[in-house]
């Protein structure tokens, strides 16, 4: 009897190729040993609420007064929502074409739109368009979208970092694409090399491969780096040297714990560039309200801005976009609200600035208090988490850890991180699901639990790392340099 189409044999090979390492093998792990009663603590994936980050007050309250709408005609309703918040609620309104359960146009509400653009206008001192901006179900979302646009076989590439946060990696893979790594440098920070960028190009041309696009993730994921304006100039420089298409991943330009660096948008750099390059290369950037201070993950909510992209393309990206109708309408609120949230003398101001700013500041700290608490690990060494919501330390793991990992059938950090799960509950990613030099490990976490918890859990990570390396050393130990 041959196979039914959906039969594991039956279907589409790219499905079995891509990997999510985030909701992998220690994930599916972890969610076990949490049915099981065992305490988890969840550092696998960048999702704030879950670890305790309270939603900022303002856009629930208009987003809470959009969904039921009756409220608004509610004489109390004064008592229990501020009046800027009412006001804001009765804006979005207006802008629908039937409240929040009808569809809106497939790339978003134009007065959303119109406030993405105005937004971007304040942060770059360029103008944009609303009508090269489209709003998506998350950036996620948005990053498929382009993909699948760009790529129409395996002969088309798309420069990737390494580490890079999986999305790429899966995306590429499902749609038959080819990524072609380039590597960022620990030892510099993270930094880009535009040398290694020139020669994973010209590797992947002799296999025979299109290279299409180069992504950029700023701040990083998973390596917390933020890109400095030089280095910028020097990819720009290099897409429109070699004619790719820049994707810009830049859902955590809130999120940057230092002075040194702040965030610089790739549309700015590229604008100050002046012609020919501002008016030549071809640029997507993407942003969320998943990451910053605001943390909705579960909301959906995100968007493209596209530059430099022809007219009929853009046509094209239409269609795809249409083919799910709307993105999610609640979702587009919430990036209307953080593009223009409450201003000075508005009623909520204060306590806006006071929530966001607190949420901030406590990353900050618990970015610090992590690394320093990696650093003082037996044979682990860690950048500083510069921006973004994740640490990526590096784990010199000895040679008889490397034997027994071997032995259990496990990539060594997979089976470091498997043991530091039922040890200590406390769920990562491992390197490997990122991408990494060869015989180099890692995990990754995130830096968001609960600030008040953090030491703990930074002394329940070094008491395991620290009796995992006696265990697996040698008598003359291992140096992690």
């Amino acid at each position: 009897m041959p196979p039914k189409p959906l039969d594991y044999v039956s279907i589409n090979e790219n499905v079995k190729k891509s990997q999510y390492a985030v909701r992998g093998e220690l994930y599916l792990r972890a969610s076990e040993l949490q049915k099981e009663g065992k305490k988890i603590i969840f550092t696998n994936v960048g999702n704030p609420h879950a670890l305790g980050q309270k939603p900022l007050s303002f856009p629930r309250q208009v987003v809470a007064l959009c969904q039921a709408p009756f409220l608004l005609d509610d004489p109390n309703v004064g008592l229990l929502f501020p009046a800027d918040a009412i006001a804001k609620a009765k804006h979005y309104i207006s802008l629908t074409s039937g409240g929040l359960g009808a569809y809106s146009d497939s790339r978003g509400l134009p007065g959303v739109r119109k406030e993405v653009a105005e937004f971007i206008l304040r942060r770059d001192g360029y103008p944009s368009d609303p009508e090269l901006i489209y709003l998506t179900d998350g950036a996620s979302k948005g990053v498929m979208q382009i993909l699948n646009t760009i790529i129409s076989g395996q002969d088309d590439g798309i420069l990737v970092p390494v580490p890079q946060y999986p999305l790429y990696s899966a995306t590429i893979s499902l749609l038959g694409g080819t990524l072609v790594p380039y590597y960022l440098e620990e030892t510099a920070n993270w930094g880009l090399d535009v040398n290694e960028l020139r020669q994973s190009v010209a590797q992947a041309r002799y296999k025979g491969i299109t290279v299409k696009a180069m992504v950029i993730i700023n701040p990083g994921n998973p390596t917390g780096q933020c890109v400095s304006e030089a280095n910028l100039v020097e990819i720009l420089r290099f897409c429109y040297e070699e004619n790719l298409v820049l994707l810009g991943d830049e859902v955590y330009q809130q999120n940057i714990y230092q002075d040194e660096r702040p965030f610089i948008s790739s549309k700015k750099v590229l604008m100050d560039l002046g012609p020919p390059i501002s008016k030549e290369v071809q640029l997507i950037s993407f942003h969320s309200v998943s990451k910053g201070y605001y943390g909705e993950c579960g909301q959906r909510g995100g968007y493209f801005e596209m530059t430099n992209i022809p007219p009929q393309t853009v046509e094209e990206i239409y269609k795809v976009a249409s083919i799910s109708l709307s993105p999610n309408v609640p979702a587009q609120i919430f990036m209307g609200i953080m593009m223009n949230p409450p201003q000075p003398g508005d009623i909520s101001y204060d306590q806006y600035v006071r929530e966001s700013k607190g949420i901030l500041e406590s990353l900050r700290r618990r970015a610090r208090i992590m690394t320093d608490g990696f650093n003082s690990c037996r044979n682990v060494v860690c950048n500083f988490t510069e921006g973004a919501m994740y640490s990526f330390p590096q784990i010199r793991l000895p040679p008889r850890a490397l034997e027994a990992a071997k032995q259990a059938g496990k990539v060594p950090d997979v089976f470091y991180c498997l043991n530091l799960l039922e040890s200590t509950g406390i769920s990562t990613v491992p390197g490997s699901g990122f991408g990494q030099k060869e015989g180099v490990f890692h995990l990754r976490t995130t830096i968001l639990p609960a600030e008040e918890d953090m030491p703990a859990i930074m002394d329940s990570f070094k008491k395991f790392n620290d009796e995992f390396m006696e265990q697996y050393e040698d008598n003359r130990g291992y140096s992690r340099l």
